[in-house]
């Protein structure tokens, strides 16, 4: 009589151990069992320590960020270069709109803040300051209009207002080093 069985039904001699078996202790009499997972757990690292390490090297390398150079230059130079950047803001603001030179003074402007943006607006030890960010402002709107509307056209009343206003509150806050 020939028996026939489905594929499914036989199993190999390597399956026999069924899934969930848990990892085998080694072979030791109970009081050497108990006394072997217990060096096992003192010899464990708790999750403490590892937060602790953790925290506790985190807070050395945001130290040591901290304390790295800047990358542009120091307080002086930053002051130097942003009074530079007001006093031709102001001359080239205040031209007068018939005066042949304003295109070139224009053009001259427009160089020197974008190389002043280029190389303070990463510092983030700068970003913070009021300075920064009366400069920043004033350059922005400064811009913005000769790149709208030319470099011949002249600025309207209002807007040269708040820029010259954020150009005196820029200037105070650098002479205070702020």
């Amino acid at each position: 009589m020939a028996t026939s069985s489905s594929p499914s039904l036989l199993t190999s001699p390597a399956s026999t151990k069924p899934k969930h078996c848990l990892p085998s202790l080694p072979f030791l009499p109970f009081k050497q069992l108990v006394n072997h997972s217990r060096t096992m757990a003192t010899n464990a690292v708790s999750r403490r320590e590892i937060v602790t390490t953790m925290l506790t090297t985190g807070l050395i390398a945001s130290q040591l960020q901290s304390v790295s150079p800047v990358l542009a230059a120091d307080d002086e130079e930053y002051v130097k270069d942003t009074s530079q950047v007001i006093s031709k803001v102001r001359d080239t603001i205040n031209m007068d709109k018939k005066d042949p030179n304003v295109a070139e003074a224009v053009t001259e402007l427009r160089e020197l803040s974008n190389s002043w943006v280029a190389k303070y607006r990463r510092e983030k030890n700068l970003l913070g300051r009021p300075s920064f960010r009366d400069m920043y402002s004033a350059l922005n709107a400064v811009s913005g209009h000769y790149i709208s509307f030319g470099p011949t056209a002249p600025i309207p009343a209002k807007r040269k207002q708040r820029i010259l206003e954020e150009m005196d509150t820029a200037e105070k806050a650098l002479q205070r080093g702020r």
